[in-house]
């Protein structure tokens, strides 16, 4: 998103703040505390062996309590922004403040065919038509693989859709991969997308979103991972996941301390293995359990609280927004998706991914994208400062139209009626109009925006060697 100059100051979102800055710490020092304390389990050894050679206690073979100092030393090597770059190696996403940036999630089991309206099983042509739609939206900065394509080898799923994503986009990707060797897939396309592993580190088109089980109970492949994202001097999502209830405190202060010793123990070991890698923090508030239907809610009003803990920190954050419990693109999906951009918005989250999330995470919707999309436009708009300026107060043109004229032929409105927001899909028009054009519904209007897109949106194609680069990984990864 652009700054937009207000006078004097530059605003980048509305703030608010979900805790104050003492709650902050209170949280933050109850993180300290459980890792002081009762530490946290690592089942890697190289990850082990960095936390005890840079001071932490080892006891029962794998659990590391990992002293306040530790943490601190860390804080004061990690970046405290980072920049995610296009295709082309310009800057496109400036992770710092309270930027926000948006664009969906990953690896749902079904999707929802904006033709058909049928829930169906995703194929790889999903994921390609995805990137493109995500590509021509002005308002999607970033792409994931949305869907986990079923016609291809699911050990290998992550390498064609990186390759997909890859070659039907310019803008920055975060990948998912399911295990290292999917990881050093990915980064090996990218590197021969930007033209080498130097050019790949100084201009970075990729991350990574890693999931960690929980705050205190640190996978394998998650440790693998952020090592070797860090040894590559690569941003790196790491992500604690455990549900309010189930894996966490049902509170959410103590769910988000929880999940947020996890973060600290992340951004130790990065740091532990090279210093100044870039680190990318949860954003995400660990979601209460339903008891009543046992599903973890996605559109749940808990938000904000871990936004707060990165302002504290001063570092990027991974949120959720646009997202629903729905199970299809209806009424319940626009207004969960509405609520939870504008509050992960508010409280100024960074990377906000997950954008046309539907059935709590399990389906996704390319017309729910485009719904989406379009509330994000709405939302940016809101969240630009007002300008106060001698040209928009206009006194001087409301003196000479004067009690009984009108601005309609005025210069002045000539010149600025463009800076109001238009929509695309949400309707304004009368109503026999409305009538003329088909009496089509908001979903209705995001499906034809989807296929207008398909059929017309072409990115610019990768040279063709970069191409045989790509599908050599590929068949590499498939063998």
């Amino acid at each position: 998103m652009a700054q937009v100059s207000v006078n004097d100051r530059q605003l980048n979102s509305v703030q608010f703040a979900r805790l104050s800055e003492e709650q902050a710490r209170r949280i933050h020092w109850a993180s300290l505390e459980i890792l002081e304390r009762f530490g946290a389990r690592l089942h890697h050894q190289e990850a082990i062996d960095l936390l005890r050679q840079g001071g932490a206690e080892l006891s029962d073979g794998n659990l590391v309590r990992i002293p306040s100092g530790l943490v601190e030393r860390a804080f004061s090597t990690v970046p405290r922004r980072v920049v995610l770059y296009n295709r082309a190696g310009e800057p496109a996403i400036r992770l710092e403040g309270e930027r926000c940036y948006y664009g969906p999630g990953s690896d749902c089991l079904h999707i929802v065919d904006h033709r058909t309206g049928e829930r169906r099983k995703p194929v790889l042509q999903d994921v390609v038509d995805g990137t493109l739609v995500c590509d021509a939206l002005p308002d999607i900065d970033f792409v994931m693989s949305m869907v986990l394509p079923t016609d291809v080898d699911q050990a290998v799923a992550d390498a064609y859709q990186a390759r997909a994503m890859l070659s039907h986009t310019a803008k920055p990707l975060i990948l998912v991969a399911y295990e290292l060797r999917g990881l050093v897939d990915g980064v090996e396309m990218a590197e021969a997308v930007v033209g080498g592993a130097d050019a790949l580190r100084h201009r970075p088109l990729v991350t990574c979103y890693i999931n960690v089980i929980s705050g205190t109970n640190h996978n394998q492949e998650a440790l693998q991972k952020l090592l070797y994202l860090a040894g590559k001097g690569l941003p790196a999502l790491y992500i604690p996941a455990s549900t309010g209830g189930v894996t966490s405190p049902i509170t959410p202060a103590g769910a988000v301390a929880l999940d947020n010793a996890g973060v600290l123990v992340g951004l130790v070991l990065s740091q532990l293995k090279r210093e100044g890698a870039p680190y990318i923090m949860t954003g995400m508030q660990p979601s209460p359990m339903d008891m009543r239907t046992m599903t973890v809610p996605y559109a749940d009003p808990q938000r904000g609280i871990f936004q707060a803990l990165a302002h504290l920190y001063r570092l990027p954050s991974f949120g959720w927004g646009g997202v629903s419990d729905s199970k299809t693109v209806d009424q319940q999906a626009a207004a969960e998706a509405a609520l939870t951009l504008l509050a992960e918005s508010l409280c100024g989250g960074n990377l906000i991914h997950d954008v046309g999330y539907l059935e709590s995470g399990l389906t996704f919707s390319l017309a729910q994208l485009a719904i989406c999309e379009e509330l994000i436009g709405w939302i940016q708009a809101f969240l630009r400062g007002v300008d106060v300026s001698d040209e928009s107060l206009a006194v001087d043109v409301i003196g000479r139209v004067g009690p009984e004229g009108q601005y309609l032929n005025q210069e002045h409105t000539r010149r600025h009626f463009r800076e109001a927001w238009v929509p695309d899909l949400l309707e304004r028009d009368d109503h026999k109009t409305w009538q003329r054009k088909g009496v089509k519904t908001l979903g209705e209007r995001a499906a034809e925006r989807v296929d207008r897109i398909l059929a017309e949106h072409r990115p610019d194609p990768l040279p063709a060697d970069v191409l045989a680069r790509l599908d050599a990984i590929v068949e590499r990864a498939a063998r």
